[in-house]
């Protein structure tokens, strides 16, 4: 339980809730069970009031072996069983980070804002490196985040970290130098039409002949384009490209 704690300090503990902050999350699970049959992502709950998981989907990538059920018990102690020494420290530096960086957001912009990073999951002997989005749900009255969505997939990465803040509408993102602690803004990657159209095309499963007759070009054209975009995205393949876009909101 003391480790646990690691986790929590004033910024992202809520101590009370008002009803009006009770009200507002009636039965909006219903709408999150619902998401989770549509997507091949895994969804998570925290509740930042009871320093728990409220909810956990069914998608089995996550869950480690475990049942949903047994997941939301577990809670935080989940970490501590699934994530490496080394990676869990990330973790719990990220979270400080993060919510020092959330609590700086004018209160009215809180809601818009989410954190992305890269972390490895142990599955018994199999180690998965994973992304991780958190972005809130539910704000409390002086602003701190009450319940927090938590959506996991498989990174696009090579290595943990990656950690990234962004706000929903806007072409700019924060990348975070870990050692240091600073963030840094960036332009958000903008791809061109082109590139745009072959990643579409290879999502609908189609090969670089046949995508090189939709678009009417050389097939050397259309490999020509995926050279350039895999340089763009610093990815090896087209499976990477389509998940670093996918993951990026790109595509």
């Amino acid at each position: 339980m003391d480790d646990i704690q690691r986790f929590f300090f004033g910024k992202n503990t809520v101590h009370s809730l008002s009803e009006a902050e009770y009200a507002q999350s009636r039965n909006y699970l219903e709408t999150l069970r619902a998401v989770s049959r549509l997507t091949y992502m895994s969804m998570y709950v925290i509740d930042y009031q009871l320093k728990e998981f409220e909810y956990v989907s069914d998608n089995p990538f996550f869950l480690c072996g475990h049942s949903p059920e047994e997941v939301m018990e577990l809670g935080y102690a989940f970490y501590f069983k699934h994530v490496s020494p080394e990676d869990l420290e990330m973790l719990i530096k990220v979270n400080e980070i993060g919510f020092n960086f959330f609590d700086r957001i004018p209160l009215a912009e809180r809601k818009n804002y989410s954190i992305s990073y890269d972390f490895n999951l142990l599955n018994g002997k199999e180690k998965i490196l994973v992304n991780h989005k958190l972005t809130p749900i539910f704000i409390t009255e002086e602003g701190k985040i009450w319940k927090a969505l938590c959506l996991v997939s498989l990174s696009a990465n090579t290595a943990a970290g990656n950690i990234v803040l962004s706000k929903a509408g806007e072409d700019v993102f924060w990348e975070l130098d870990l050692p240091s602690a600073e963030w840094h803004k960036t332009e958000k990657m903008k791809l061109t039409d082109r590139e745009l159209q072959i990643l579409r095309y290879h999502a609908q499963g189609l090969s670089i002949g046949e995508i090189a007759e939709r678009m009417f070009v050389a097939t050397d054209t259309v490999k020509f384009h995926r050279r350039k975009l895999f340089e763009k995205l610093q990815v090896k393949n087209i499976a990477e490209a389509l998940a670093y876009t996918t993951n990026n909101k790109l595509l």
